[in-house]
């Protein structure tokens, strides 16, 4: 058999030449697009570190999409263009179609997904105010990102082979409600994670009282948000249940209102009276970050004549307030104890009767 025979023999229907003209063209394809790929992303990187700027964001966008890109992906490129050079009988051309458009359209999910996180990323580094609250948003945004996008990319891989999927949306509108109901619940804490996200009433790192249950917030998920306790222990909550309830978010305060009282002693001289809010304010605006409001002898008490006092810590966090109401509580007492003013206590009458007649000596035969 000579070589021009050789190059002519048919094998499942293509000769040996149409077979190595597409393995060749499968080699270069496979070869050069990975070469391709790894060039860009390497000269991505040396930019990023050589410090010369940040890129534009359509180039790094671009260059992070070729770096996501899938080797699988590359190998379905390069068994494309190699097809191309031979002929398949129906059933295998049906195949290599259904294989590539799969392909294609797994690598378009992963190419918007990866979109999806480049955006938030962006996001998050020209606005570093909020960062917290992408933390805390970020896997519920993912996740309903993540399910509309490969949801089109099912839809689509499946008109594009060809399907009708006007009937298949059809048919998933009428099985949609029935498995709605079915997990009515879990699609309630799923719509309250996204209002959490949209509406952001609260991000990780806050301090909530929701209704008898207070903690700092971990984790806002899909479904539940995790609490941190003040006593250590982990309480989990359902989102549903957490938009359902009155929520104090102590995280959002700028700063703190204190009040105290304090009673004095009935018999404190007037003029001693008048001069204990003059002494309060001296001392609690000698106070760092507090700005004072007021003082005023208010009440008659059952046992006390009681002054009221109100300022504002600038700072909110308890730990704070709690060292200033300590100074204030000491330098008071001092003060007080200078002006010859004593703090009443409670006090109880108690009547006490001496030698009480014996009651076999009342009545008409006592007498």
């Amino acid at each position: 058999m000579t070589f021009h025979e050789l190059w002519g023999t048919e094998f499942l229907d293509n000769s040996v030449e149409r077979w190595t003209l597409a393995l060749v063209t499968f080699l270069v394809t496979f070869t050069v697009l990975p070469l391709i790929k790894r060039y860009l992303g390497s000269q991505r990187r040396k930019w990023a570190e050589s410090g010369g700027g940040q890129l534009p964001d359509a180039i790094e966008l671009t260059g992070l999409l070729v770096e996501r890109t899938s080797r699988v992906f590359l190998w379905a490129i390069a068994v494309f263009f190699a097809s191309r050079n031979l002929t398949f009988t129906a059933h295998m051309e049906r195949v290599e179609t259904i294989l590539i458009v799969a392909l294609f359209w797994m690598q378009i999910g992963l190419w918007a997904m990866a979109a999806v996180r480049f955006a938030i990323e962006r996001r998050r580094q020209r606005s570093e105010s909020l960062d917290s609250v992408l933390k805390s948003s970020i896997d519920i945004i993912l996740f309903v990102a993540g399910l509309l996008i490969w949801t089109m990319v099912l839809l689509l891989a499946l008109d594009n082979l060809g399907v009708e999927i006007k009937p298949l949306l059809a048919g998933l509108g009428i099985g949609g409600i029935a498995v709605a109901l079915a997990v009515q619940t879990v699609l309630g804490d799923l719509l309250a994670s996204l209002s959490i996200a949209l509406d952001k009433p609260f991000v990780i790192g806050d301090f909530l009282a929701v209704d008898d249950f207070q903690g700092t917030v971990e984790h806002i998920g899909v479904k539940s948000t995790r609490l941190r306790s003040i006593s250590g222990e982990q309480i989990i909550m359902s989102n549903t249940d957490i938009l359902k309830a009155r929520v104090r978010n102590f995280g959002r305060m700028r700063e703190r209102r204190a009040v105290f009282q304090l009673g004095v002693h009935y018999d404190t001289p007037a003029e001693a009276l008048a001069a204990i809010p003059a002494a309060i304010r001296e001392i609690v605006e000698g106070q760092e970050s507090v700005r004072f409001d007021r003082c005023h002898f208010l009440t008659y008490g059952d046992t006390a004549l009681q002054f009221e006092t109100v300022y504002i810590v600038k700072r909110a966090d308890f730990n704070s307030y709690a060292d200033i109401q300590q100074k204030i509580n000491l330098a008071i007492l001092t003060r007080l104890r200078q002006m010859s003013v004593k703090f009443a206590a409670p006090t109880r009458n108690l009547l006490y009767v001496e030698n009480p007649m014996p009651l076999s000596q009342t009545g008409p035969a006592g007498k």
